[in-house]
């Protein structure tokens, strides 16, 4: 077994006893592999491995990516512009980032007139963070009503990044509150709304947040090693 699949297999079994200490199955947590600078052959290693779902945070590359890796599900992790809509559609099963009626507008014109629908997730900005995107919490579920009126666009949850913290505790607080905006949208039982994922937890956080809630975690570090600059 080469040293990366050995690292992906640890964080499998870190994902496992985390799902077990919040009384949850293990196989309901979804890995995002986040393949940010990984070059193409390492990515191919740890889908040779098992690796089945991969995050990108930058459209370059994965416009680049996307062609050269398959049998994989593509997740547009990163902050999405709307000039660049055009180059992912098709190409994602999963948009982790939607944040403005803007952005929703423009994916909305491009994939009706593709003829396709976009799974999405609405980004969550619990810490109030200025150097991050993602809508406040009190603004999250007004933004939902708006979004059932785009039906091109399948919304299918939430996601946040966690401030980073030297102590992953420190955040749990944050994760909470994401689980509790989770159960306040699903009790609307709005019309064509799926509160199927909350993606929260990378590779420093990654336990407390499947214990609060998760069901899809972001990793790259603790797969791929330190990220390249």
């Amino acid at each position: 077994m080469s040293e990366l699949a050995k690292r992906l297999a640890q964080v499998r079994e870190r994902i496992a006893a985390a799902a077990k200490r919040a009384g949850r199955r293990p196989e309901d947590i979804t890995l995002v592999g986040v393949t940010k600078t990984v070059p193409v052959e390492i990515i191919q290693e740890a889908v040779a491995a098992g690796l089945r779902d991969l995050g990108e945070n930058r459209v370059q590359e994965l416009v680049a990516k996307e062609p050269l890796i398959k049998g994989v599900n593509w997740h547009m992790i990163g902050h999405l512009q709307r000039n660049k809509v055009k180059q992912v559609l098709g190409k994602i099963s999963l948009l982790h980032s939607l944040d403005s009626l803007a952005l929703a507008r423009e994916l909305e014109k491009r994939a009706e007139a593709e003829g396709k629908s976009l799974e999405v997730l609405i980004e969550v900005n619990v810490g109030g963070e200025e150097t991050k995107f993602g809508l406040p919490p009190a603004a999250v579920i007004p933004f939902i009503k708006e979004i059932t009126n785009f039906p091109a666009l399948k919304l299918r949850g939430l996601m946040t990044v966690a401030p980073l913290v030297d102590d992953p505790e420190k955040v749990r607080p944050v994760f909470r509150r994401m689980a509790a905006l989770k159960r306040e949208v699903e009790a609307l039982k709005l019309p064509g709304v799926e509160m199927r994922y909350l993606s929260m937890g990378m590779t420093n956080d990654f336990e407390v947040a499947i214990e609060e809630g998760a069901n899809m975690v972001r990793i790259g570090t603790a797969i791929f090693g330190p990220r390249l600059l």
